[in-house]
């Protein structure tokens, strides 16, 4: 499928769906004329990185996420070093969604306290 309709199925503009394709996050094959090709399997991956952006987590750590065939890291100091590291960014990002989850729960249960109180008279 083209740009055009890989959008309109996921609802994300063409925009946004080139700056993925910019930060590594879809790669879509090119026709000779130079068109993106998307597959099939491209639709759940975008409807992924939008939710997983809109969450708050930063790019950088959405590669890491959607590389389903990673090899396992070298046993290098460097490499024991970026894994390293990467692992800490994860745990601080664990940690911000627990708290933004916790917030959000609070808020939604004062808004449903809230519509229970009108709505019971």
């Amino acid at each position: 499928m083209r740009i055009g309709e890989l959008s309109r199925r996921t609802r994300i503009p063409v925009r946004m769906l080139r700056y993925y394709e910019e930060r590594g996050l879809l790669a879509p094959q090119r026709t000779p004329s130079g068109y993106r090709r998307y597959a099939e399997a491209d639709v759940g991956r975008a409807t992924l990185v939008s939710s997983l952006i809109r969450s708050g987590l930063p790019t950088r750590l959405i590669l890491p996420l959607l590389q389903d065939d990673r090899a396992a890291p070298a046993s290098g100091d460097e490499e024991d070093a970026d894994e390293g590291e990467l692992v800490a960014l994860f745990t601080a990002e664990l940690a911000r969604l627990d708290s933004r989850i916790a917030c959000m729960s609070l808020s939604r249960d004062a808004v449903r306290r809230h519509l229970r109180l009108r709505t019971d008279h």
